[in-house]
């Protein structure tokens, strides 16, 4: 438990610094609701969540009113419905009854957001993957709080570019179904290499077979705490630097312990992992961006970006695996665009490009995240980012991901509102030479030599 003189401390930044608990997830197993009956799997679906999540968020209220620590999101994840539906679903539209399932139930307990409509396919696609894959485009259109993920590629199995291929496409035709609210659908869609089964944070969270039938996930966030620190420190040497970064990241893990710890207690649901992830917002002093430029950069993208990034990332899971035996998730740190708006400023000034953001995911959390390009983007091209950044997380043996939005009708310097925490962002040029032709040729690209591990 916090002792009085870290209370002090997590009021202090809970009041000046922006920090929060960015969310409490609870994971739940559809295994034992698999049936060949659409029908029955949907009515089966809806009884396990609702009777599961149904306390969910008046508890995450109830704790928040207590303690007095924000907890912004309380969400739902679950088994990746293409396990779930594939004795059911004959069709895509199918599959989309699911999707529409998942919504319904999501509205009906007050979530913010549901994940697990998604397949793992790093290694090959069973016909009932490759329907919820095709299937995303119209169930992103017609449901409001459901997100979607495909797991295309891991250190130990290669990538899969059959997938690769068929998720380039599938981006952009959620694009264009959902053209009328700025292609806000592929805000709920992104594609790893390496997923964690325990991530807690969207779109990217399922809820994966290893785990129990219900598990309670935390998501903490806290840019601003880390930012305000280290203005204390502004021109001290790279030593006080890391020491200051690690001990408030123990700080604001302790808050995510504490948070799962109550919220598993009261919910009689087991504790899965906190996830100490700075997840940026797009409010002002709640940015990864501005803790870089506190470092001594004029922008995010100058010259030590990566560097800066990288002592970043790494002194935050140092100073969070001391506070909690039970880390998890992605744990570092976040660069998405929108929802930065120190991330968004650097991009307009000219300091940030799409090859710079794939240079930093080599050393941060997760990937090229909530990045707008221009709609006429091709399937291809989307595609090769994809394969790019997927190549990086099986080299290094980490996840990357990829969630990037071609916004339909709006081409380079417009900007796209997406609201809330998705925020805003300008549209980014994509390099517009080809590799169709690579990615075309199908198949998979084997795993890397240092995959062999046994």
């Amino acid at each position: 438990m916090l002792n009085i003189f870290e209370v002090a401390e997590t009021n202090k930044m809970i009041e000046e610094e922006n920090l929060d608990v960015r969310t409490i997830t609870l994971g739940i197993s559809l295994l034992d609701c698999i049936d060949s009956d659409l029908e029955v799997l949907c009515k089966k679906i809806d009884k396990k969540i609702y009777e599961a999540a149904k306390d969910l968020v008046e508890t995450g209220e109830e704790i928040a009113r207590e303690f007095g620590i924000p907890i912004v999101n309380k969400r739902i994840a679950v088994t990746p419905i293409a396990l779930v539906g594939g004795a059911a679903c004959k069709t895509g539209e199918d599959f989309v009854q699911i999707a529409r399932t998942l919504d319904e139930v999501a509205i009906k307990v007050g979530v913010n957001f549901i994940g697990g409509y998604s397949a793992l396919v790093s290694k090959g696609m069973t016909a009932a993957d490759e329907l919820l894959i095709r299937s995303i485009p119209q169930a992103m259109a017609v449901t409001e709080r459901v997100c979607s993920s495909v797991n295309l590629g891991s250190t130990r199995t290669g990538i899969n570019m059959d997938a690769v291929k068929l998720m380039g496409e599938t981006i952009l035709q959620t694009a264009r179904l959902t053209k009328e609210k700025d292609s806000l659908g592929c805000a709920k869609l992104v594609v790893f290499c390496n997923a964690p089964d325990d991530n807690p944070f969207m779109a990217g969270a399922f809820h994966g077979v290893t785990e129990a039938d219900k598990v309670i996930n935390v998501g903490v966030s806290g840019p601003g705490v880390v930012k305000r620190a280290l203005e204390k420190v502004r021109g001290e040497n790279f030593e006080v630097l890391c020491e200051t970064i690690k001990k408030t990241a123990f700080k604001v893990t302790r808050v995510g312990q504490l948070v799962a710890k109550e919220a598993s207690i009261r919910l009689q649901v087991p504790f899965g992992i906190v996830d100490l992830s700075l997840a940026p917002t797009p409010a002002i002093g709640d940015s990864v961006a501005d803790i870089l430029c506190e470092m001594g950069l004029e922008y995010a993208g100058a010259p030590g970006t990566t560097a800066a990034l990288a002592l970043l990332n790494d002194q935050v899971k140092k100073g969070g695996v001391m506070a909690s035996s039970y880390v998890g998730g992605l744990s570092g740190a976040f660069i998405p665009v929108s929802e930065d708006q120190g991330m968004i400023n650097a991009v307009t000034a000219g300091a940030l490009t799409l090859e710079k953001l794939e240079a930093m995911t080599c050393v941060c959390s997760v990937g090229l995240d909530m990045i707008a390009i221009p709609g006429d983007t091709k399937a291809s091209t989307i595609s090769g980012i994809i394969a790019d950044e997927l190549a990086i997380g099986m080299i290094n043996q980490k996840t990357t991901a990829v969630r990037i939005i071609p916004v339909i009708g709006k081409t380079v310097g417009e900007m796209v509102e997406f609201g809330g925490l998705l925020g805003y962002a300008p549209i980014m040029p994509v390099n517009s030479f080809s590799c169709e032709a690579f990615i075309e040729r199908g198949g998979r690209i084997p795993a890397p030599i240092h995959s062999f591990k046994n």
